[in-house]
């Protein structure tokens, strides 16, 4: 037993650090990867076997769930940090508690978010100016798959809680599983009953049952603290607000963050179906190279709440900078990659020279720059590891989010055309990392001298 729960764990408290992260990281980053890459199969398929309309459809949706989902997401963050901290302090009582408490959480809101985003899909799309041939698909896709929303809140709370003690492997099994079945359902939805974008919504509903049932299965047959238990699902008052204090403002700078991606959206909505076409199909290689940015973020957060909690600041230094270093090499790498070989990548996913050419433009102005997307990503989860959740979010409102919304009611205004838009991605970047690494240094020598003095 002992053997079988250290093969699922990381000490993150001793020991080199190097290693251990890339084993919490890169399953993690695997996991996201490969949940996208089974995403992209509902936008290759649709596009290649239906119209670019449909596929426009299944695209152009990214942002509004996003909108409707980041606050939650944030506050499964939350919920990792709390966990993590915890651990670090050995207090099994409260990390009983948390677990529990993130749970209800997750059922709470997952059923919310069901009733919410079937009531108000088609108002939101229409604001979104989406295109007329193709709303009628979007409205469709989009209500299918809020309906699997409660199982996609208690997969990501599950994983966080996972990951709170290092074990990044098994969401990866969860993800591996229902995301073949997922790509399988796909194709038989579309090709046997001609189904389109609602096709690809039923396969995606059914794969989040299942990956949210996996995870369930891992939390309730855990011989350790975070066990979980139905009969035990309550809120604890105490861990609710420890858990909304850390999360609450990573999931309204996410919301703010989706918001501007809607403005975006919306902007490029207006260019046409093929340029809205062009930019689903690029999205999906931002996806695979953001996750690994991501990956390297929840890592730093979770050993640095780890180490925080124990009071190894040094460590916590340390941790930052591989998490930045790796984060920033692994992905300018993948980047580069897609960047370089785009004419190959997007023929896998349409035919179609128009939208073809629109994919290449986007991943020109945004893949080449996108590493710097760890600037301000991991340098928000090492504040957040160390208890400061709210200035990486205001930070991050302002340098990405605020200044998106000026650009396109400005510069885009002026200069309405699609390579003007995409190039508000890398600006913002440069911008809000800046920002976040100097709050970072600042708070984290106030933080790390105080602590000492009393340690002391």
């Amino acid at each position: 037993m002992d053997a079988q729960k250290k093969s699922k764990t990381i000490d993150m408290l001793h020991g080199r650090l190097f290693g251990k992260l890339l084993i919490f990281a890169l399953p993690l980053a695997a996991s996201s990867i490969l949940q996208q890459l089974f995403n992209s199969v509902d936008v290759a398929v649709v596009g290649k076997f239906v119209s670019s309309q449909e596929q426009a459809a299944v695209g152009c949706n990214g942002p509004v769930i996003n909108l409707m989902i980041n606050l939650f997401v944030g506050i499964s963050v939350g919920a990792n940090v709390v966990i993590a901290n915890y651990i670090g302090q050995r207090d099994e009582k409260k990390i009983k508690d948390a677990v529990h408490t993130a749970m209800t959480i997750a059922i709470m809101s997952g059923i919310l978010l069901l009733v919410l985003g079937v009531l108000i899909a088609r108002p939101v799309l229409i604001w979104m100016h989406t295109p007329p041939d193709v709303l009628k698909y979007a409205v469709i896709y989009l209500k299918i798959y809020f309906l699997g929303m409660p199982f996609i809140m208690v997969y990501n709370f599950g994983a966080a809680i996972l990951r709170s003690i290092g074990d990044t492997r098994r969401p990866l099994y969860c993800l591996v599983l229902s995301g073949i079945i997922n790509a399988g359902l796909n194709l038989f939805l579309v090709l046997v009953f001609h189904l389109g974008a609602a096709g690809v919504a039923i396969a995606t509903v059914i794969s989040n049952v299942i990956s949210a049932g996996m995870i369930w299965y891992f939390l309730s047959h855990e011989s350790g603290m975070i066990r979980l238990s139905y009969k035990k699902l309550r809120l604890s008052k105490r861990e609710l607000l420890n858990i909304l204090r850390i999360g609450v403002p990573a999931g309204l700078q996410g919301m703010v963050f989706s918001f501007a991606n809607v403005c975006i959206q919306t902007a490029l909505n207006g260019l046409g179906s093929d340029a809205v076409a062009g930019s689903a199909v690029a999205l999906n290689f931002e996806y695979f190279t953001y996750f690994v940015v991501s990956a390297f973020n929840q890592a730093a957060v979770t050993f640095t709440s780890q180490n925080f909690g124990a009071k190894q600041y040094e460590r916590c230094k340390k941790i930052f900078l591989l998490c930045m270093a790796l984060g920033m090499l692994i992905t300018g790498t993948m980047s580069l990659t897609f960047v370089l070989g785009r004419e190959f990548f997007v023929s896998l996913f349409t035919s179609k020279p128009v939208v073809a050419e629109y994919a290449k433009i986007r991943m020109l102005h945004i893949l080449t720059f996108n590493f710097i997307a760890a600037t301000f990503e991991v340098g928000g989860a090492a504040l957040r590891g160390i208890g400061h959740s709210m200035m990486p979010a205001v930070i991050t409102i302002f340098g990405t989010c605020i200044f998106r919304i000026l650009w396109i009611y400005t510069i885009f205004k002026h200069f309405p055309n699609f390579e003007t838009l995409m190039s508000v991605y890398p600006v913002s970047w440069v911008i809000t990392g800046a920002a976040v690494l100097a709050a970072y240094f600042l708070i984290r020598k106030k933080v790390f001298s105080d602590l000492h003095r009393k340690d002391i």
